[in-house]
This record gives C-alpha cells, sequence and structure tokens, in this order.
C-alpha cells in the first residue's frame, strides 16, 4: 500500500530531524582505514597489495595503547580515539602529526565522541612525533600515546612489519637486505630509553632483546656459522636433556 495523501502532507510538515551523529569508533577505525589505503596503494609495487604497513601499525599502536591507558589510568576515550587517527594525516610529512591534530579537531565533532575530550585528543596527537625524546613529556595521555607508538617499532613486531612493508614496496628482494634493513635501526636504544610509563620501559627492555637476539639469529642462520662439527659445552648440556 503507497503513502496517502494525509500521510504525504504529515511528512512535509514534520520537524526536521537533527543529523545523526556517527559512532565515533567505527568513525575513526574507517577514517585511518581510507587514509591507509591510499598510502599503501601510492607506494606500492603491486596494483592490489597483500599487505599494509600502515593499517598493521595503526592496529598495532591501538592494542598498545589501549593496554597502557588501562594500567596507566590514563582517558581510555581520549587515548583510542588518538591512537586511530595519529597516522591519518602520515601524507603531510613531518607535520603529519599537527595535520592529524587538525584532522581530529574537525572530524570528531561530526560523531558521538564526548565534545569536551576533543581539544585533548588533538594535543596527544600533535604530541607523538619523534623517534627519541630530549624531554619528556608531561601529559599522561600524550605519554601513552607516544608509548604505544614507539613500542610497535623496537621489537620482532617491527621487524615483521618493516619487512613485510619493504616486500610490499618493493625495496627489498635478498635476504641480504632484509638483513641490512633490521642493523639500520640503530637508534631503538634512544627509543627505549625515553618510554614515559613504567609498563612501557619493561616491555621495550624486553622487546629491545628479543629484536637483537632474532637479528643475530638470522644472520647465523643465514651465514650458516650456527652450523659448525662439534657440540659445544652449553649445547651438549641441552642435547644430553632432550636425549634423556
Amino acid at each position: 500500500m503507497g503513502i496517502t495523501l494525509n500521510e504525504t502532507v504529515l511528512i512535509e510538515n514534520a520537524e526536521p530531524q537533527p543529523n545523526v551523529k556517527k559512532l565515533w569508533r567505527k568513525a575513526v577505525r574507517n577514517a585511518m582505514w581510507k587514509s591507509a589505503d591510499k598510502q599503501t596503494t601510492k607506494k606500492s609495487a603491486a596494483d592490489d597489495p597483500a599487505f599494509s604497513y600502515r593499517w598493521e601499525h595503526v592496529r598495532a599502536v591501538v592494542k598498545t595503547a589501549k593496554k597502557l591507558a588501562k594500567l596507566t589510568g590514563a582517558d581510555a576515550e581520549v587515548i583510542e580515539a588518538a591512537a586511530w587517527l595519529h597516522d591519518v594525516a602520515k601524507k603531510a610529512g613531518d607535520r603529519h602529526p599537527q595535520e592529524g591534530a587538525k584532522f581530529a579537531l574537525k572530524f570528531l565533532p561530526k560523531t558521538d565522541f564526548p565534545a569536551e575530550k576533543i581539544p585533548h585528543v588533538a594535543v596527544v596527537i600533535e604530541a607523538h612525533m619523534g623517534l627519541w625524546r630530549k624531554e619528556p613529556l608531561t601529559d599522561l595521555e600524550s605519554q601513552v600515546l607516544w608509548d604505544a607508538d614507539k613500542l610497535t617499532k623496537i621489537g620482532v613486531l617491527a621487524a615483521v612489519h618493516w619487512l613485510s612493508g619493504d616486500v610490499t614496496r618493493n625495496r627489498i628482494g635478498k635476504t641480504e637486505d632484509a638483513i641490512k634493513r633490521l642493523k639500520s635501526a640503530r637508534w631503538r636504544s634512544k627509543t627505549v630509553a625515553s618510554m614515559h610509563t613504567e609498563p612501557a620501559r619493561r616491555a621495550a627492555f624486553h622487546r629491545f632483546v628479543a629484536f637483537d637476539a632474532m637479528l643475530e639469529a638470522l644472520k647465523a642462520e643465514w651465514n650458516v656459522t650456527d652450523v659448525n662439527s662439534g657440540i659445544d659445552e652449553l649445547d651438549s648440556e641441552v642435547y644430553e636433556r632432550e636425549s634423556l
């Protein structure tokens, strides 16, 4: 049955409905996905790249930031929104924190994100630049996002992300290239020393050690230095235990 004339009049005379705001969690995720997809397509050597470094990096930062927020008492909503949007303006290069903050100030009011927290999200995004710091940040939420962002760049996860991204961009084609790429991250000790929160400092130390151990193992396997004619003293003890 179609709409009657009386119903049509009622519809035309009805009060205009206020704009329904987007759910902020879905909105910030979608905004970052669109940005990451553009970055990946632009930089990839493939027409349909299977791996997006930017997207996987941001996903890792969000997971890490949410965990740190829980452990430190930081504002969970501010942290989650800032984590999703911290690299949304990456195309702006070194100015991406400032441009990302501007984006958040314009974008979040279109969602149901708490209006009073939006300026803080912008502050947190703008403060995340740099692989290490000469002076620590003082705002807790800024500390948490900075720590989360950098924790994803010093451990085994970072190695997986870097190498996968470099393959997608056709930057590495040989095992030697991969080893060289990992060895180039000599700045990581400065990053570890710059961590703000106690949980991040502990995790940074363990991730730093794990990365170095992985790199040494990779070099040993590629150079076949782990293959020898005998069993050294330490390996002998392990061998005997395993044989029992």
